[in-house]
């Protein structure tokens, strides 16, 4: 077992970026068995099995947010984790898929998402590898999402 890497924050960085990835809705994507109803607590913000397929650029499924090293954000930096969230652009250099709402989360002020992500580094860590990403060629192994744009609905 890796071991934690906690940071410590400051007076009210967690109460705060709780608050905010609740607010935020980070656990509907991020959490397993939450897209089938069931949440699984212990595994909170531990990546999910559902995948949204967005046209012509693969299925995407909501990636691991707890410091575990190997599967998680436990090797990424806080501002590491601040750009993410902020520009959609990952440490190695790959961009967030469309459905992650940075674009929104761009306005939070410095502090909110500093406490995010100190919220995010203090979690217990969760070994769980999420699958994907697939290409749009490459058939996906998980339950998938599909994700519409209303000129390709049938009529």
């Amino acid at each position: 077992m890796a071991p934690q890497r906690t940071v410590h924050a400051e007076d009210g960085q967690l109460p705060r970026g709780k608050y905010l990835v609740g607010l935020g809705g980070c656990n509907d994507c991020h959490t397993p068995g939450y897209f089938f109803g069931k949440p699984d607590t212990a595994r909170y913000l531990g990546g999910s099995e559902v995948g949204f397929e967005i046209p012509n650029l693969g299925v995407f499924y909501g990636p691991n947010l707890t410091p575990d090293v190997a599967t998680g954000l436990g090797t990424w930096s806080t501002d590491e984790i601040v750009t993410a969230i902020t520009t959609g652009h990952r440490p190695d250099g790959r961009i967030l898929a469309p459905v992650m709402p940075w674009h929104a989360f761009a306005s939070l002020t410095r502090d909110d998402v500093q406490a995010i992500a100190a919220f995010l580094k203090n979690l217990p860590p969760v070994a769980n590898k999420v699958p994907g990403p697939f290409g749009p060629s490459e058939k996906p192994t998980s339950f998938v999402m599909r994700i519409v744009p209303p000129d390709a609905q049938p009529k």
